[in-house]
């Protein structure tokens, strides 16, 4: 049985969402093969809070994460974004981590990524230091160390799988024993885990490593979903 610390990431999440005195709804632009997004904020049971999809295909109709899928998802965004014109939406979010990380040409005004997310919701718990996990090749691992530093939060410690595609087949397992190659030193120190990337199933794991380790996990759906809850208080303005 998975335990979860009182105030955890995902007992966070819950508060915001039955804080709200309405119905936040919030845009997800989602690469056209992910399908862990929709399954992990399904079981996270919000009540307030509503997510609507639209589906992105990459010129290239590609999955595996490389320059033309980030490419084509960033020049998708604008067609997807117009399908969701008649939803009164409170935030938008373009639900890949990578693509917030990499070049591509500019998203329409005002949508964030799932890396923008992660850096909100480590704003908002004050952490400056995170060990970071993800399933990327060790160079988009690398770049996305890079680009936490550059925002002010220090990574301590990485671990990746070296995988560029096939995410959702990446088992419960398997992410622990990632996890278990971070430094015990290093996750001492961190303020948080980060497990990076929207694509890969990380929430039936979430609860036990923040009651092992005694910290918060933000994972890259949990952010998005943080993010959204928080919109009501005028995070996305």
């Amino acid at each position: 049985m998975l335990h979860q610390l009182p105030d955890g990431t995902l007992a966070t999440l819950a508060a915001l969402d039955a804080a709200a005195d309405r119905t936040i709804r919030a845009g997800l632009l989602l690469p056209w093969a992910n399908v862990a997004v929709e399954t992990e904020l399904t079981r996270l049971g919000l009540r307030h809070t509503v997510f609507h999809h639209a589906r992105l295909v990459p010129a290239s109709r590609t999955t595996a994460i490389d320059a033309s899928f980030w490419l084509g998802l960033r020049e998708a965004s604008a067609q997807a974004l117009d399908s969701l014109s008649h939803i009164p939406l409170d935030a938008v979010m373009l639900a890949c981590t990578s693509a917030g990380f990499t070049d591509g040409p500019p998203l329409p005004g005002g949508v964030f990524t799932a890396f923008d997310a992660l850096l909100r919701a480590l704003a908002e718990a004050a952490v400056v230091r995170v060990v970071l996990v993800t399933p990327y090749p060790a160079l988009v691992t690398e770049a996305e160390s890079t680009a936490f530093a550059e925002a002010g939060v220090e990574v301590l410690a990485h671990a990746s799988l070296g995988l560029s595609d096939g995410y959702p087949a990446i088992t419960p397992d398997q992410i622990l024993s990632l996890v278990g190659q971070l430094p015990q030193e290093a996750i001492g120190a961190a303020g948080a885990v980060v497990f990076s990337c929207t694509g890969w199933h990380t929430l039936p794991v979430i609860a036990e490593l923040e009651h092992r380790f005694g910290k918060p996990v933000f994972s890259s759906n949990l952010a998005m979903a943080l993010l959204a809850t928080r919109a009501r208080a005028g995070v996305c303005s």
